[in-house]
């Protein structure tokens, strides 16, 4: 009897002691689980905070960079205030309706607006880029109001010429090459079918008239159209260019790196210029000689935004009617003299048709 009794009472203590190692095992398996995906949740909401953090804080320049890069890490920029993209009431469109009309209406240029970086210097132009639903960015200046328009060779015009000098520079530094494009610049054709493509040039730039040999540094440079590699050599180029801003009294960015090229700057960098050819990239300046070659026409050798808008409009006008031509036309087409131009002078000025 006392056996038995000390036999149930053994059994009964191991039973008991089973079913508590029983439910230690599956609270503390419930609680690794819980654990686990306590600690999932927590690393998902870091990661999402993480990468939050990573989308507020990108830099807002690579990101329209990256954006509007073609494979090789080159952009298109222009740059455009108020003035470029307002209409007043007197106008019926603007310098950039204008300019984009031409990339609709050029040749193999539609999609290159993809790669077009615009850069507003003021909020109604960067208002306007977004409408259009182009790449934009907008360029801060504090303490200056780049709004409306800045007659050729003002103060508030040469201010403008270094602030865009300095913003390339920073492109540059930044490894990407670019093609610098003014709003008066219509795009008749792909210019990159023109432009060298050979790497160990690190710029080519347009000229007011072409004095046939592509690497004479005699030549009137404008920069109003030019492609420049990004390396060491363009950044020391661009670097010396802007440090000369405020020794550079009366004069524009242009005329300072006419005059950094004239003593000997290309030399001593090792640089590779290429000096463009007005029968290709032309202007008002020097009007390219044949339809079929252009590539480019700039509104240049004109001082207000009334008479470029003018005249590039006729300059539209001659190209839409040489796009009807016959394939086979014997007929020469001409561009139509820039009256408004050489009237916004107030004595007319030479071009050659």
């Amino acid at each position: 009897m006392d056996n038995s009794k000390q036999k149930l009472g053994s059994f009964a203590v191991v039973t008991i002691l089973f079913v508590g190692v029983m439910l230690l095992y599956n609270w503390s398996s419930s609680f690794s689980d819980e654990l686990v995906i306590f600690q999932k949740e927590s690393l998902c909401k870091q990661s999402n905070i993480t990468s939050s953090n990573i989308e507020v804080n990108r830099d807002a320049l690579e990101s329209a960079l990256a954006t509007a890069s073609m494979g090789n890490k080159t952009v298109i920029i222009a740059i455009v205030n108020k003035a470029y993209v307002d209409q007043d009431v007197e106008s019926d469109t603007t310098m950039l309706d204008i300019f984009l009309g031409s990339f609709w209406l050029g040749e193999g240029t539609r999609s290159l607006i993809d790669h077009l970086l615009l850069v507003a210097v003021d909020q109604i132009a960067y208002d306007r880029c977004q409408f259009l639903k182009l790449n934009c960015f907008k360029l801060e200046t504090h303490g200056v109001s780049f709004e409306g328009e800045k007659i050729y060779m003002s103060q508030d015009f040469i201010k403008m010429m270094w602030r865009r000098t300095q913003f390339l520079l920073e492109v540059l530094k930044r490894g990407y090459n670019f093609v610098f494009t003014d709003i008066d610049v219509m795009w008749l054709r792909n210019p990159f079918t023109r432009l060298s493509n050979n790497e160990t040039e690190d710029l080519q730039i347009s000229t007011d008239s072409y004095l046939g040999d592509p690497w004479l540094r005699m030549h009137l440079i404008n920069t109003g159209f030019y492609f420049v590699r990004s390396n060491n050599k363009t950044i020391s180029l661009f670097e010396t260019w802007y440090g000369q801003k405020d020794n550079a009294t009366g004069k524009k960015e242009q005329d300072v790196l006419l005059d950094l090229i004239r003593s000997g700057i290309i030399e001593q960098l090792k640089l590779r210029v290429r000096f463009l050819d007005t029968l290709y990239f032309s202007g008002f300046c020097q009007d390219s000689k044949d339809f079929r070659a252009v590539t480019t026409v700039h509104a240049n050798c004109c001082r207000s935004i009334t008479a470029k808008l003018a005249d590039m409009k006729v300059s539209l006008s001659d190209w839409k009617r040489f796009r009807m031509l016959e394939t086979n036309s014997t007929e020469k087409p001409r561009w139509t003299k820039h009256n408004w131009c050489s009237q916004s002078w107030g004595t007319p000025i030479q071009t050659n048709n």
